[in-house]
């Protein structure tokens, strides 16, 4: 079974992880022909121009397919341009869809992926930015002369939405929303229309694609406005659509950084008008003091302890596990909180700040 490895943690991100050179490097991923693709319904097998079947690759969680399989599903051509590392999809598509034989004694296997964060990917006229479930972005990949784009963004070109079923190890795109949700993918509202109208039920959380009148992009410059920060000041840990009380709204979340603490924004706009429907944010990264605050106890066990004491229930993962750490004040007691997200499963834990008991703990898998 394919195992999703998370390898970027919360806290490598704020400390500027994200904001990395853009130039590319390679990773270790895993060519993953246990991964079936249906497209409504109907199952895909794709082939380069030679007539060799591609597999799915599977890296940090995101499931890629090559560009030219997503130009054959749109029905438009695919360009590439080597002057200004453009790849273009638009236009009718004139090449016929390549074909081949199936590669039947394909086997999961670790490959070398280079990451292209300098490539350019045009679809219709726009130059596409695509990110996965969590608001954190997803750059082109490279393989045997192919590149690569996250499963996830065929939804997002097509309006179509992307769903995960665990047991057959299947990727969904469809008009209608079936399976459960996986770090990568969304699992939209009930009825998965597209429409996008007012009061609809359809959208695919995606970037730039309209649910009403709003894109996800819109809703988090709205956020960005209302805060009074830029794009470039915070890290987006959250940027999706959701249905809610009778209309599809995105969930935006971002954190700002000041010296060693920060604050965290957390806001509900409506995907058809752009209104704010509630916000809030909390300030993360502080210490308790020993005296006068809500917590006037004195906090004795340290973060590194913490997670630490959280690691060692679960055996194999490492800090690059640990998501949504902090300190927070809860029910008269300060408090660790976090999450752990390792091999296929996510671990809900709180941790006593000054006894190192584990007072909160949840498991479920992330097909769920």
């Amino acid at each position: 079974m394919k195992k999703l490895v998370c390898t970027m943690a919360l806290a490598a991100l704020l400390c500027g992880a994200a904001g990395a050179a853009n130039s590319s490097y390679t990773v270790t991923a895993e060519l993953s022909p246990d991964i079936t693709v249906k497209i409504d319904g109907v199952e895909r097998v794709f082939y380069n121009v030679q007539g060799q079947e591609v597999h799915p690759i599977s890296y940090a969680g995101t499931t890629y397919v090559p560009i030219r399989s997503i130009g054959e599903l749109m029905d438009k051509n695919v360009n590439w341009d080597g002057t200004t590392n453009t790849a273009t999809i638009g236009g009718a598509r004139v090449t016929p869809d390549a074909t081949g034989t199936p590669d039947k004694n394909a086997v999961t296997q670790d490959i070398t992926l280079r990451i292209e964060p300098d490539y350019t990917i045009v679809i219709d006229g726009t130059a596409r930015t695509f990110y996965n479930v969590n608001g954190q972005k997803v750059d082109p990949a490279l393989y045997n002369g192919s590149i690569y784009l996250p499963i996830r963004a065929i939804g997002e070109i097509m309006g179509k939405t992307v769903s995960w079923d665990g047991a057959t190890q299947t990727v969904l795109i469809s008009g209608s929303t079936t399976g459960g949700e996986v770090t990568d993918f969304d699992t939209n509202n009930p009825s998965g229309n597209t429409g996008g109208n007012t009061g609809n039920t359809g959208n695919t959380g995606n970037t730039g694609t309209t649910t009403g009148s709003v894109t996800l992009e819109q809703a988090k410059q709205t956020a960005l406005d209302h805060a009074g920060k830029t794009a470039s000041q915070v890290t987006f840990v959250k940027a999706k659509s959701d249905w809610e009380n009778g209309r599809t709204v995105y969930e935006i979340e971002f954190i700002y950084r000041s010296g060693t603490s920060y604050l965290e924004y957390d806001y509900e706009i409506d995907a058809s008008t752009g209104k704010i429907l509630s916000y809030d944010y909390d300030a993360e990264g502080y210490a308790p003091s020993t005296g006068g605050n809500s917590g006037s106890q004195t906090v004795t066990v340290t973060e590194a302890r913490a997670k630490e004491i959280a690691l060692n229930k679960v055996p194999g993962a490492s800090t690059a596990n640990i998501y949504e750490f902090k300190l927070d004040f809860d029910d008269g007691r300060w408090e660790y909180e976090g999450k752990i997200i390792y091999n296929s499963m996510e671990y809900e834990f709180s941790i006593d700040a000054n006894t190192g008991n584990v007072t909160g703990w949840d498991v479920e898998s992330i097909y769920d």
